[in-house]
C-alpha cells in the first residue's frame, strides 16, 4: 500500500472514489464563481491562433488541426484545467462532480475549440488512480495532465472488437521486459502518441476473460507499425497497429499479471462522466444550427420537417435529463454501473438522426460534394469538399459502432440493468 494510502489522502483503492465526492448541481455562489473563473481564463487564452478555431473542431468535422489541438490541451495543462478530477497530491485539482460539470458546460457555451480524444486524461489516468502502482501514478499521471504525454488505446483487435474478450495479441514474459505480438484496430491518434495502454494476453492457452494483462507500452520503438485507416470523411483518425516484438518493462503491468480483464473494464468505466453533459451543450449548438439553416432555406415550412425538428430537441431534453439523473449515481462514492450504456446508446442513435435529419433539410443539395471550403475528401483520384452537416451525417454513422455498438450497450443494460436472461451464444 502506498504511503498516501496509509493516510487516506489517496484514494486510488476505489474506483472513481476521486471523480465522485458528494457535490450539488444547484447553482449556488461558489459554482457560479467558478464559472466565472473558467470563462475568464477561457477569453484570456483563446488568442491568437486559438481564436480562429473558436465554433470549430465539433464530433467529426475534423477542421482543427491535430497540432493545433495538441498545443491546446497544453495550453489548458497550463492553467490546471486537464486534471479536474484528479487529486491533489497527484497534481490534480480535486474538483467537484458539480464543478466539472460546470466547467464542461462553460467551456462549451464559450465555443472553446473541439478537443482531441485525450485517452490519458478520460481513461488512463484515472485507471493509473484506481489499479495502478504509486509508481506508476507519479510517473505517467503529472505527465499526462501536463500535456506533455499523449496516449492511445490498444483494445480492439480485427478478431475482438465488441466482443473484447476474444483479444489474441500476447505478451511474453523475457527476463525484466514484457515480449508483445499481435495486432490492434481503431486506434486512435496512434500516429500522435508516445505511449499505448494494450490489453493482450499473457498465460499461454487462457481463453475469454482469464490470462490478460493490462501493459503501458512505449510508441517509438522499433516493433511497432502503424498504418492509418481513411474514413468517410477522409480523415485519418483511426489506426491499425501492429506489434512485433514490442517490448516493455517488466513492472509496467497495471493490476498485477492476469488481471488485465478486471483493469479494462474499470477503464471503460471512466469513459461516461461529468463531459457528457458538455456534450449535450455541444448538440443543442448544432441542433439549433440546424434549426437557423432550416429557416434560411424555407424548409422549415415542411410540416413533416418541421415536426422532425420538433421530435429532435424533445429527444435532446430527455437526453439531457436522462444524463443529470445517471450522473447522479456519481455522487455517492461509487463506479459507473452499467446503466451508464443507457447514456451511450441514446446519443449514439440521437446524434446518427440528427445527420440524417440535416440531409433532408438540406435537399438535393446534400448529395453533392463541393470543392470550396470544408475538408476535402480523396476518393477515385479526385479531390471533394464536404461541408459540415456532410461531415456530421457521415461520421455520426461509427457512433453507434465504437466505444461498444448499439447491440452491446443493449445485451448489457437488458443483462446487468433490467436483469433479462442472457443472450444465447
Amino acid at each position: 500500500m502506498s504511503e498516501a494510502n496509509k493516510s487516506g489522502n489517496d484514494p486510488a483503492a476505489t474506483p472513481q472514489a476521486f471523480t465522485c465526492r458528494r457535490a450539488s448541481f444547484r447553482s449556488d455562489p461558489a459554482l457560479i464563481s467558478f464559472a466565472d473563473e473558467v470563462r475568464t481564463w477561457l477569453e484570456e487564452h483563446l488568442v491568437g491562433e486559438f481564436a480562429r478555431y473558436r465554433g470549430r473542431g465539433l464530433t467529426g468535422q475534423e477542421d482543427v488541426p491535430v497540432e493545433v489541438q495538441l498545443a491546446w490541451e497544453r495550453e489548458l495543462a497550463s492553467g490546471g484545467w486537464l486534471g479536474l478530477d484528479f487529486p491533489e497530491w497527484i497534481g490534480g485539482r480535486g474538483c467537484t462532480l458539480s464543478e466539472q460539470v460546470v466547467f464542461f458546460n462553460t467551456y462549451t457555451e464559450a465555443r472553446a475549440p473541439g478537443r482531441l480524444p485525450n485517452v490519458g486524461v478520460m481513461l488512463l489516468g484515472p485507471t493509473l488512480m484506481a489499479f495502478g502502482s504509486e509508481q506508476q501514478q507519479r510517473r505517467f499521471v503529472p505527465a499526462i495532465l501536463a500535456g506533455d504525454e499523449l496516449w492511445c488505446q490498444g483494445y480492439s483487435e480485427p478478431g475482438a472488437g465488441s466482443d473484447l474478450a476474444g483479444v489474441a495479441t500476447r505478451a511474453t514474459r523475457q527476463g525484466d521486459v514484457w515480449v508483445i505480438n499481435g495486432q490492434k484496430v481503431w486506434t486512435s491518434l496512434a500516429q500522435h502518441a508516445d505511449w499505448i495502454f494494450v490489453l493482450a494476453r499473457s498465460t499461454p492457452e487462457s481463453q475469454r476473460h482469464a490470462g490478460l494483462s493490462y501493459l503501458l507500452v512505449p510508441m517509438d520503438q522499433p516493433g511497432i507499425e502503424i498504418r492509418p485507416i481513411v474514413q468517410l470523411t477522409g480523415g485519418v483518425e483511426f489506426n491499425e497497429t501492429f506489434f512485433d516484438d514490442a517490448v516493455t518493462a517488466e513492472d509496467l503491468v497495471v493490476g498485477g499479471e492476469g488481471n488485465g480483464w478486471k483493469v479494462a473494464m474499470g477503464t471503460l468505466a471512466f469513459e461516461r462522466g461529468a463531459s457528457t453533459l458538455g456534450q449535450q451543450t455541444s448538440f443543442r449548438q448544432e441542433l439549433d444550427a440546424l434549426v437557423a439553416e432550416a429557416r434560411a432555406s424555407g424548409r422549415i415550412d415542411c410540416n413533416v420537417l418541421r415536426s422532425d425538428l420538433v421530435q429532435c430537441h424533445i429527444e435532446l431534453e430527455i437526453l439531457r435529463y436522462n444524463q443529470l439523473r445517471l450522473l447522479t449515481s456519481l455522487t455517492h462514492d461509487a463506479p459507473a454501473g452499467p446503466e451508464q450504456s443507457i447514456g451511450k446508446l441514446y446519443w449514439a442513435s440521437w446524434h446518427r438522426r440528427l445527420g440524417e435529419l440535416a440531409m433532408r433539410v438540406r435537399g438535393a443539395a446534400s448529395m453533392v460534394a463541393d470543392s470550396s471550403g470544408g475538408a476535402h475528401v480523396s476518393q477515385g483520384g479526385r479531390d471533394y469538399r464536404l461541408d459540415r452537416w456532410q461531415r456530421t451525417f457521415l461520421y455520426s454513422r461509427a457512433h453507434t459502432i465504437y466505444g461498444g455498438s448499439n447491440q452491446i450497450q443493449r445485451n448489457i443494460i437488458g443483462e446487468r440493468v433490467l436483469g433479462l436472461p442472457r443472450e444465447p451464444r
